[in-house]
């Protein structure tokens, strides 16, 4: 049966067909293998209702709507132009301000394919201009937005933190460690690339400069405040948090910045309901195919033909990170997150793994595949809106996803880089 539901994925993936219907249609082929008929169908209905059911989905459009929002306002702008004041005239100043913008954006937005739009628009001309190669600046952008999948918000920690019943405020706050790290790692490798090809340096901004630039971006700089702080400090859940970003995204753009107008409120609201129509329809799908694959044992038959049960905690992790990182190369990372997550959930409670750890590393597995070809999701989104050609924007991409298996293979031998905060506020 699992090669079967493979094969039908494969299929209609190569024949160009979106996501949800190979999905979708795998899911009805496993019922029909698994009952005979259709008749029974009401049970399938009713894991796919059950998927999109638990109340912490809320802050998915919430968040989805906060990041559309700003990427149409000041607020990136704002972030980016604060950044380059401060370090844009180091040696590969600029390349850091890029992957430290990145970072910025992504504790607003939570979504890596909105940090591509907002850093790279802006930013990718100016790098190219002051001597940077395509390839690498491309590269940079892609790999950079990452680092939105960790820091919070993060729509991947929601939808694992759903799947598996994991505290999502633990896993907001054990992201932003590995996030740091990262960042910390693109910067030494843009000095290094920097020095490497003689790029010359920015000019120096003033402390006036820095003071104006610092000053049009405390309002941004408000959004992790609200997050991180309102969660940990006991004012508001995630989901909370959540809505109370997209009140405070409407209060900055529209009147604070006065950068978008009434007509923007329905353009912002139909590309949100689009794209939350198709996370919903991923998820609710998901969830019914995870149950199909459950009953029938496809899990178990996995894990016992690739010898898990024979792995000790270290082993188990190494497996988890090379199937969710292989599978998010081809698959849309929330489809791997659904699909996956229940299949090694046996063996991360066999092997007494704490969740939050996992779903640090299973966060940051499924970043990298969005980023890695053939089908990182996140190369599609910068060759659409940077308009260059696939091997253009994939040929820089090989060092930046070294550097996040590094990281990946330091958090799994170090757990207290994610857990450390984690611990500090709920231990």
């Amino acid at each position: 049966m699992a090669m079967t539901l493979m094969m039908i994925m494969i299929v209609l993936l190569l024949l160009g067909f979106p996501m949800m219907v190979p999905l979708i249609t795998a899911s009805v082929a496993g019922f029909f293998i698994m009952f005979g008929d259709f008749g029974r169908m009401e049970f399938f209905i009713q894991q796919v209702m059950g998927g999109i059911r638990p109340s912490s989905l809320i802050a998915v459009p919430m968040f989805i709507l906060a990041a559309d929002i700003m990427t149409r306002g000041q607020s990136a702008n704002r972030l980016i132009d604060m950044v380059m004041s401060f370090i844009g005239h180091i040696k590969g100043g600029l390349a850091i301000s890029t992957a430290t913008s990145c970072t910025l954006f992504g504790a607003v937005s939570g979504s890596t394919q909105a940090t591509v739009v907002a850093v790279g628009s802006p930013l990718r001309p100016k790098m190219l201009k002051a001597g940077y190669s395509d390839p690498f600046t491309l590269a940079l952008i892609i790999n950079a937005s990452d680092i939105a999948f960790l820091i919070p918000p993060s729509i991947g920690m929601i939808i694992y933190g759903v799947i598996s019943e994991t505290s999502i405020a633990e896993l907001f706050i054990a992201g932003v460690g590995p996030g740091l790290m990262i960042l910390a790692m693109f910067s030494v490798y843009c000095l290094i690339y920097a020095y490497r090809h003689n790029v010359p340096t920015e000019q120096k901004a003033t402390w006036r400069e820095r003071g104006l630039a610092t000053r049009q971006a405390i309002w941004p700089l408000f959004f992790p405040v609200i997050i991180i702080g309102g969660i940990y400090g006991g004012i508001f859940s995630p989901t909370e948090a959540a809505a109370f970003c997209v009140l405070y995204a409407f209060f900055l753009e529209f009147i604070v910045f006065r950068s978008l107008g009434l007509p923007d409120i329905y353009r912002i609201a139909k590309s949100t309901g689009l794209i939350t129509a198709v996370v919903f329809i991923l998820v609710g799908v998901g969830n019914g195919f995870s149950w199909i694959i459950s009953f029938a044992r496809v899990p178990q038959e996995i894990l016992a033909a690739v010898g898990i049960a024979d792995m000790g905690p270290t082993g188990v992790l190494i497996s988890i990170c090379v199937a969710f990182f292989i599978a998010c190369m081809f698959v849309d990372p929330i489809v791997v997150i659904l699909v996956l997550t229940p299949i090694f959930a046996p063996a991360i409670a066999a092997t007494g793994l704490d969740p939050v750890h996992v779903g640090i590393l299973i966060t940051l597995q499924v970043a990298i595949g969005s980023a890695t070809p053939p089908f990182g999701c996140d190369i599609f989104t910068a060759i659409a809106i940077f308009r260059r050609p696939y091997w253009e924007v994939v040929k820089g991409t090989p060092v930046f996803i070294f550097i996040l298996l590094l990281a990946a293979a330091l958090i799994i031998a170090f757990p207290q880089i994610a857990l450390f905060l984690r611990d500090m506020a709920f231990r």
